[in-house]
């Protein structure tokens, strides 16, 4: 019988920039993970993603590894040449995600830069409708990472898809059901938004989940604020945050959420650079302890 405790799977991201996508799952593929994101940084660089996707899949081999989404992380609404290499990166993953096994496209909504955050919305409803259109005609979904990129509601540079209200106005603009978001809870808690009542109202728009969590220094904010010299939050690792993941994914459960929860390293600020696979190794270890499930033994 299959486990059906493992309709959540476990897995971490796998940057395609330099090509190496394929090597890297070879390289880490042994040591548990469950699936993996490929994902660009505003640029595929022109890469043959039919064919990363063969060598990404031939790298997992017959191992019980998914790849449920594709990442594509930069700013398709402005004009910049490295914003249409975004654009065009945006096509390319969605006409492609087929060739990796993947049924999702995440990433940033774009913005348009240094303006507040409504002035973005006509732009987002050009370039998304056409996009959700190509999406949904490859059986795609489309899936916004909630992530602010230092952005707020009255200025910045990546991203509208940061909080709450900003949903309500893009799902208004772009009401299609293959379009989502890529939730985690750390990106809600930077900005001291308690991310747990987002699952209970949101869980049918998380089409895919991030494994970061956050550390918040109350002790500093009661200090010296959230705009003083003191750094008063970190993200982290699932494992080292405040979050505690047993609830997280009792309430994807509760609300019938099925998929995959991918690690986003490098953020940690101990756990990175030669720690960064140990951390991200803990974290693994950590999530299929609050998912549970590993080991059910078949009658």
């Amino acid at each position: 019988m299959s486990n059906p405790a493992k309709s959540i799977r476990i897995g971490t991201m796998v940057s395609g920039n330099k090509g190496d996508a394929a090597t890297r799952i070879g390289q880490i593929a042994e040591l548990g993970f469950e699936s993996f994101e490929p994902f660009f940084w505003q640029t595929t660089k022109g890469q043959n993603l039919a064919e990363l996707g063969k060598r990404c899949l031939d790298a997992i081999g017959d191992r019980d590894i998914t790849i449920s989404t594709l990442g594509m992380f930069g700013n398709p609404l402005e004009e910049d040449a490295i914003d249409l290499e975004t654009l065009q990166g945006w096509k390319d993953c969605i006409d492609n995600a087929h060739h990796f096994g993947a049924t999702c496209v995440a990433g940033f909504t774009g913005r348009i830069r240094g303006k507040p955050l409504t002035d973005s919305l006509p732009r987002y409803k050009e370039i998304w409708s056409e996009l959700a259109k190509r999406a949904a005609d490859k059986g795609v979904k489309i899936a916004f990472e909630n992530c602010a990129m230092d952005g707020n509601w009255a200025s910045g540079d990546w991203n509208i898809a940061h909080n709450p209200d900003a949903w309500e106005l893009i799902f208004n603009e772009t009401p299609d059901d293959h379009i989502g978001l890529e939730w985690e809870p750390c990106h809600q808690m930077v900005y001291l938004i308690d991310p747990m009542p987002q699952i209970r109202k949101w869980a049918h728009k998380f089409f895919h989940v991030h494994g970061k969590d956050a550390t918040i220094r109350w002790e500093v904010i009661k200090e010296h604020g959230i705009f003083g010299k003191e750094k008063f939050v970190f993200m982290r690792t699932p494992g080292f945050g405040d979050s505690d993941w047993t609830d997280i994914i009792s309430e994807l459960r509760l609300a019938g959420w099925s998929g995959s929860i991918d690690i986003e390293g490098w953020h940690d600020p101990v756990y990175r650079d030669e720690l960064e696979m140990t951390g991200q190794v803990h974290g693994l270890n950590y999530l299929k302890k609050c998912r549970g499930g590993d080991f059910i033994v078949d009658p």
